[in-house]
This record gives C-alpha cells, structure tokens and sequence, in this order.
C-alpha cells in the first residue's frame, strides 16, 4: 500500500487497494481496464481514488468530477477528462476533431452525433496512450452531465488493447436503470468497514474513552461507512453520541454524514459561509472567478482562510470541497434570497463572451420572477447547446426559460420546443409534463399540431402499435391546416404506426389510416422522397397490391437517387423503405438504401441509428448467402445497442438462426421475441415470427410445421413479410401433398403471381417460377425449375438460388434422372454448406445419398474459427484498409485492431495481409 495514502482513509481497504494495483499493472501493459466504484456517500471512494492516483507512478493521469449543479451543462464533465489532451486535437481524422471542437465550443458547426464524438475521445485516449499509459479518474461520476457520462461510459465499453485505464467513482446505481450510464460496467461495490476497522477509526478521532457499548452502538448504525465515523463525533460528547443515534426519525446515512457538515458551517462566520455558497454554486472551481464574487459580496480575505482552517474546502486551482456532500450542505445551508444573491453575483462576474451559457444559467437561478431578457437568454444557450449535440442541456435550458417567460403565448412555444427536446433527450415522462404545460397556454395552430404529433411519437415509441395511430392522425388533422410538409410526414407516421401494429389493429385498421392518408394535401412541390412513398403505402392499402405498385417502385427510385446526396433522409425513413423494397422484391433497392445508410452512419456517428442500419444491412449478407459477414454486423449491432444502452434488434439475428436451422431452442426463440413484440402492441411480429418459423421448419424436412408456420404469417398482409411468406407456404404445401394443402398452395400461387409481377425484378421472378414448378409437373415444371436458377442468378438472392436447385435436384431424383438430380443436388449442398444454412445443406446431403453418391461432410469454413468480430476485421484486413480506417469503421481504436488482427493471424496461421486475403479468398 502506497505510503502517501491518508492512513485514516484507507483503514480496512487492503484488498480493494491490491485490485487497484493490478488495475494499473494490467493498464500499463497495454490491456485496457474498466473500473466503476460504487458505493454509498462517505464510504470511501474518494479515499481509494486518491490512493489510486498517488499508485499509479509512470502514468498520465487525467481527472474530471461531476458537479450536480452542472448536470445541465452538455459536454462539461468530458472537457474537464479531455482539456489536458486538446494539443493533440490535430492528430484526429477531420470527421472526429469537427465533431470535438464543435462539441466543447472550440468552433462553430452543426451539432455532431454524440457518438463521433465519443469516437473522437477514444481516438484522443488512444492516441496519448501512445506516449504515456493513461488513467483517467472520473470522481461523482453520478453528477456528470448526461452526454458526459453517456459518452465516456461508450468510450469505456469500447476500449480494449490500449494502455488506458479508466475508473468511475459513483454512488449507488439509481432507481430507473435507465438514469445510469455505467450500468453493466465491471464494478467494485464498496460495503462499510468491518467492526473491527470501524472501532479502530472511531477510536482514533474520538478524544477520551468510549463506552464498549456506545462504540458498538454507533459501529453498528453507521454501518461502517468510514466518513460518518470521522465526521459524526466531531463536537460532540460521548454522551451526545449515545443518545444521537437511533431516533425514530432518523434519517439516511447521506443525510446524518451532511447534517454534521451542517453543523458546522453553521458555526462559521457569516462571512465564511457566504464564500462557501458561492463556491458551491460555481460549478467550474475557478479561483479568480470566486474572488470577483468574493469582493462583490463584500466578503473579506479572512473568509477563506478560516474555511480552509476548518478543513472543509482549499482554494487551490481549482477550488475544491473536502467532500462533494461539504458543497450540498454549503448549498443548502443557505435560504433562497441568499442563493439567489449569489448566483446574480456570479453572473455578475461570468465573461459574457467566454461562457455566456453559464452566466445565463446563473442569472435564470438568481431571477424571482418571470423575466422576458433571461429566458430569451435561455433560449439562445440551448439553440449553442443544441449546436453542439447537447440535447439534454438543451431541454433543461428551455425548461427554464418556459419558467420565467412572462408572455402566455411565448411561454406556451417555448413549452412545446422544450418538450421536443426533452423527448429527443431520452426523458418521455418530463416530456409529457411539459406538453402538459404547454397546452394550458395559447399556442397557435401550428404549435398544437407541433404538440399532438409530439405526443404520439412518444406513444409510438413506448409502444410501436396501434395506441400510436388516433394520435397521429389528429396530429396529422391538425397540421393539414398551417404546414402540409409536417401533417404528410405525421401521415407517414401514422401509416407507419398502423403497419407496425398489424393484426393487433384489426384487418380495417391499416386501411383506414391509408384512406385519411390519401386525402392529405399535395404537400411540397416537387414532392420529396417521403411524399411518393406516403402515395404509394396509402394507395397499396386503400386499393390493393397491384394499384400501389408503381408508386411505390417510384418512391424506391427517389430514394436511391436521393441517397447519396441526403443521407438524412435515408436514415430517417429506412425503417419503412427497407419493408417496401422487400415486397417489391427489390434487391438492389435493398443493397443501395442499406450500404447508404451504414455509410451515412458511420460516418456522422450516428449510433443510435447505425445498429438498425447494420441490421438490416446483415439481412442482405443472410439473403446472399454471406452469412459470416451477417453474423459479423449483427455482432457490431448488438455491442453498440450494449454500448449505447438501447434495445437490441433481435431480427437479423434471428433470420440467420432460422436459415442456419442449428439451434435445438431456435423455434423456442424466434416465438418468445414474437410474443414479447407482440405485448408491445406489434402484431406485425407476429406475422414475421411465424416466416420465420416456416424458413425453419422447411429447412429442417418438417413440412406439416412449416406450413402452418406459413398459413399464420399469410393471416395478416404484413409489410416485408407477407410475400416471403407465401413461397415458404407454396414449397411446404408442395411436400405435404394433401388435398387440402395443395388447395392452399395453388391460392398462394395466385397472390405469388400477382405480387411478383407487379414487382417485376429477378428476384420476384425467380421465386414465381421457382413456386409454380413446385406445382407442376413433366417438362412443364423442367424448363419451369430452369427459367428460376436463370432469373436467380441475376440477382443478389443466393439462398433461393441454391433452395432452386435443392427443390429442383429434389423433383429430378423422383423423376428417376438421378444424373442431373446428382448435379443440382451437388450444387445446392456446396452454396448451402459455404453459407451455413446447415438445415438446408443437410437436407441436400440426404437426397444425395439417395441418388447413389457417397457425399462427404465438409468441415466448416477456416473463416469460422474466427469470433465474429475477427471475422469482420479480417475481411476488411484483406479489402486494403488500414488499421486506422478500420478503427473508425467499427468505432474501435487502432490498438485494438491490431490486437484482434495479431489473433486472426495466430488462427489462420500468416503472417501478413497478402497471404490473410489469399486465406480467405480460398475459404
């Protein structure tokens, strides 16, 4: 145990010191190292972090501390970790250093994603480590601003092979899961003081002896928490102490710990504790800012001489509190006129041009009234803080500028953007009080169709259902009249919400919403991308399939040639236009909207909208047959949702569990996420749990299964579902063979040859023709198998490529033409054993066996010895990207591709990049 560590505050920490050590030794190795100290106030987690930071000799060490009066203030506490690196600011790739100037006010720039920022922060860790291994230390991590501590705790989940070590200190974790960042990170829960220890401490500041008795009395009500058993006696008689402890009223450890600072800044002169507010509302700790206020207030020089004195502050560079519960009590001590009187001297003494955030969030905690010239001020911090991604600061900012707006009508507008931003902030519930608020005011009738599409998009989106739609369609109502762009866009929604909903909603429902939908105004002229789609879902919907068609193709059009240019709008409808490209049998639609959306992603850093891209990038890979490179992105996902703490995208995973035809548990699965979605109010999954259970169940020879798999996905016309659905029902149909499952299957057939028509890619003809020879016989269904592997082969759909030639070898071995059986048979097992659709490859490898041909098992691919994650940096390895680009591709550091590279390399035995793409290209 280091020897420069405070004897007093260590007593009884031997273990958790030697956990810290290795912490370090582990850091200085190059193994990144996450650390989150938890525990209760006082119960010593400043102590160990100071212990930490003395230890850790030949590291850089880089602090910050949340400051709960600065919660509002985006971006605070991650400047604080980031200033003494900002020199290296240059060395950044350009996307990252913007996005970090722009986010610490270094420039000017429209608001980065919070997650290229985090990327640009791993990117400076990294960097520095280089130099020097680094330990950052983030005390109060409880009080750090939300995007502060969403983004380190991103930066700390995506660390891995640098020479980095980063240590939270917080509190216990908060109520509502979703309020702590840092949940899921390894932790170290620090428990009271063994008895033992405890009487040791309390001996040591209690003067005289102690009864046994009262001594066990307050072991026992402390609970060990080293801070109480310093600060409880001071003052007072062993008698005192008896007697203090236990009343019926008593209050928790965290009060009792801040009531003996009370207590004594309430012995102070009044002057003192005057000072000590003023350092308590001035979250920054700077000095000369403090002496301003300090001659302002007419406080004298001996004040902070006799705070010091008492042990409770330092006035150093900064200005620091002995404990963050010495500032809240300081805070408190004080009544509202006399905080109030502080903050305006702070203000007073804030540079305006330097910090006018600060200054205005002074001067709105000194007002006493409504004030037109502070809220304005508010307003015009969160539009800077909105600049620069802060979206919570934002919110708060407007929050109190609606407060102290004197104006009604004012007042009500700045309600409804402070409720939007609210909202976008992650925070539905405050959300709604201010929509609430809002609609107690006069808003105009542009803000009322603002407020009620507001309110159902946080419907939607606590529960992506029905419960969505009467709102949206009044939202849309509302706005037809002042803003015909936002009512079409919230009928969009609405069609959306409808779609999602799907047989929860009834079988009018969806109709319904396309029927209001196509009464909609023109809207914009040209009309955009999202214009045509709404044209084309309203009239699909309102008149059927074949009539919506067109404008559907169209709206595909729009996007793909949108794409390039306005990736905003691509990421902002993909969840609609990735559904209509799966009915239109589009492909191509499916590879340029989704290769678009994780490029736009990645590189704006939008990783909260990256995941959902990835996903349905990796269903492309699954539909080619590149399984390896699907199982790679949905890895990708799911460790950004993990990251990000959103909720994980559970499709893509589960369609290549349902083509892999692997998992024993797989049908278990794929109708517990059913049944999960399902309670949500999205019937739509439903339908696709039971796709996917056909997929399964026809890979696996279990045709009776997978028909009525099919027969309940076709119960409902889901979008993107319904037409898979019906060729898994026509090839399950075909293989049962009863009467009254041929009868289903020549009914499929006629919606097959309706919507592929309609469709009129590859794709679409490619199943038609495969569906109809399913259904036929002699050289009818011949040429018929023949005209599917054609139009296949043209598209990028491998997986009912090689299910054609599976059914077609199948049909030829029973027409007693085994040659040919044996060649598509052949061809089937060789494209479903290299995808991994093993169910499917089995399948083949039977119906070989029967034709007479001795077939041998094919260990799996080289490529899967490797973790998905190494698989996907291999690929991109061997495509000539470089480390760097490769780290800003998959938001790792550099580092820590080169450690996932040096295993992939171990694994397939090379030794450098030409001779792994030659491993790989022969896989």
């Amino acid at each position: 145990m280091s020897s420069s560590a405070p004897r007093r505050g260590l007593r009884g920490r031997r273990s958790e010191c030697e956990a810290l050590d290795r912490l370090v030794a582990s850091a200085k190795a190059g193994q990144s190292q996450i650390l989150v100290l938890r525990g209760e106030a006082g119960v010593g987690k400043s102590a160990l972090v100071e212990y930490l930071v003395g230890s850790a000799t030949g590291c850089q060490v880089l602090r910050a501390a949340g400051v709960e009066s600065e919660m509002e203030l985006a971006f605070a506490g991650l400047h604080q970790l980031c200033a003494p690196m900002m020199g290296r600011l240059d060395r950044l790739p350009g996307p990252q250093r913007d996005a970090l100037a722009i986010a610490f006010g270094l420039s000017a720039g429209s608001a980065p994603d919070r997650f290229l920022v985090g990327l640009a922060v791993l990117s400076l860790l990294a960097e520095a480590a280089e130099e020097q291994p680094l330990l950052c230390v983030v005390d109060d991590a409880q009080w750090l601003d939300r995007v502060s501590a969403q983004t380190l705790a991103f930066v700390a989940r995506r660390l891995l092979a640098e020479r980095v070590a980063v240590v939270f200190a917080a509190r216990a974790p908060a109520a509502d899961p979703g309020d702590d960042q840092l949940q899921g990170l390894p932790e170290l829960v620090l428990r009271g003081l063994r008895d033992d220890d405890a009487r040791a401490l309390l001996d040591s500041v209690v003067p005289g002896r102690l009864d046994d008795r009262v001594r066990d009395r307050i072991v026992a009500e402390t609970r060990g928490n080293p801070l109480a058993l310093l600060e409880l006696p001071r003052g007072l008689t062993a008698a005192e102490l008896a007697g203090g402890f236990g009343r019926p009223d008593a209050r928790p450890l965290a009060s009792q710990i801040e009531q003996s600072f009370l207590r004594r800044i309430g012995s102070l002169p009044g002057a003192t504790q005057r000072l000590l507010l003023a350092a308590a509302a001035e979250p920054v700790g700077d000095v000369s800012l403090l002496r301003r206020v300090a001659e302002r207030l007419d406080i004298g020089a001996d004040a902070a001489a006799v705070a010091q004195a008492a042990g409770l502050i330092e006035f150093g560079t900064p200005v620091r509190f002995r404990h963050p519960l010495v500032r809240s009590a300081a805070y408190r001590a004080a009544d509202p006129g006399e905080r109030q009187d502080v903050h305006r001297a702070l203000a007073e003494a804030t540079d305006p041009a330097s910090d006018p955030d600060r200054r205005a969030w002074h001067r709105a905690h000194a007002a006493v009234e409504p004030d037109e010239a502070v809220a304005g001020e508010l307003e015009r911090s969160a539009d800077r803080a909105q600049a620069r991604g802060g979206i919570a600061a934002a919110a708060a900012f407007l929050k109190r500028a609606t407060e102290l707006t004197p104006d009604p009508a004012r007042r009500g507008a700045r309600a409804v953007a402070a409720a939007q931003a609210t909202f976008e902030a992650g925070a539905p519930d405050a959300a709604l009080e201010l929509l609430a608020a809002a609609e107690m005011g006069p808003l105009d009738e542009l803000q009322r169709g603002r407020l009620a599409r507001l309110r159902a998009q946080i419907v939607f989106a606590r529960r992506r259902g029905g419960d969505a739609l009467p709102l949206l369609l009044d939202a849309a109502g509302r706005l037809e009249r002042v803003d015909d762009g936002q009512a079409r866009e919230a009928y969009l929604e609405a069609v959306g919400a409808a779609i999602f909903a799907g047989r929860l909603n009834g079988r009018g429902g969806v109709r319904q919403v396309a029927e209001a939908a196509r009464a909609a105004p023109w809207g914009p002229r040209p009309p955009r991308p999202a214009d045509v789609l709404l044209d084309g879902l309203a009239t699909w919907f309102a008149e059927g399939y074949v009539e919506g068609a067109p404008l559907l193709k169209r709206a595909l059009r729009a996007f793909r040639q949108d794409a390039g240019r306005n990736g905003d709008e691509i990421m902002r409808w993909l969840w609609l236009t990735w559904l209509v490209a799966a009915d239109m049998w589009d492909d191509e639609t499916w590879h340029e909207l989704t290769t678009h959306a994780v490029r736009t992603a990645r590189e704006a850093g939008a990783l909260n909208f990256l995941p959902l891209a990835l996903t349905y990038r990796a269903s492309v890979h699954v539909h080619a047959g590149e399984f390896d490179v699907a199982s790679a992105l949905i890895e990708e996902s799911n460790a950004i949702t993990e990251a990000t703490r959103n909720s994980p995208l559970a499709y893509s995973s589960l369609l290549l569990v349902a083509w892999r035809g692997q998992d024993a548990q797989a049908a278990a699965l794929i109708q517990a996420n059913a049944r999960d979605a399902a309670a949500w109010g999205e019937g739509r999954a439903i339908g696709l749990g039971a796709y996917l259970i056909a997929v399964l169940y026809n890979g696996l020879g279990q045709y009776q299964a997978a028909l009525a798999g099919a027969e309940q996905a076709c119960e409902h016309e889901d979008l993107g579902v319904y037409g898979f659905a019906l060729v898994e029902l026509v090839e399950a149909a075909a293989r049962c063979g009863a009467p009254e499952a041929l009868a289903a299957a020549a009914a499929a057939l006629r919606q097959i040859e309706e919507r592929t028509s309609a469709g009129g890619t590859d794709w679409a003809l490619g199943v038609l023709a495969r569906s109809r020879a399913l259904l036929s016989e002699g050289r009818a269904a011949d040429l018929l198998y023949r005209e599917a592997i054609e139009h296949l082969e043209r598209s990028r759909i491998a997986v009912h490529l090689a299910r054609t030639h599976l059914v077609y070898g199948e049909w030829l071995r029973r027409e007693n033409r085994r040659l040919d059986a044996r060649e598509h048979l052949r061809t089937a097992y060789e494209m479903l054993n290299r995808f991994g659709a093993q169910a499917f490859a089995e399948r083949a490898r039977r119906e070989l066996l029967a034709t007479g041909e001795t077939v041998r098992q094919r260990a799996m691919e080289v490529r899967q010895d490797l973790t998905a994650q190494e698989a996907q940096i291999a690929r991109l390895a061997a495509d000539g990207k470089s480390n760097s680009e490769i780290g800003a591709e998959l938001f790792i550091s550099p580092r820590t591709v080169e450690w996932h590279l040096g295993k992939v390399f171990t694994k397939l035995d090379v030794n450098s990049r030409n001779k792994l793409r030659g491993v790989l290209a022969g896989a």
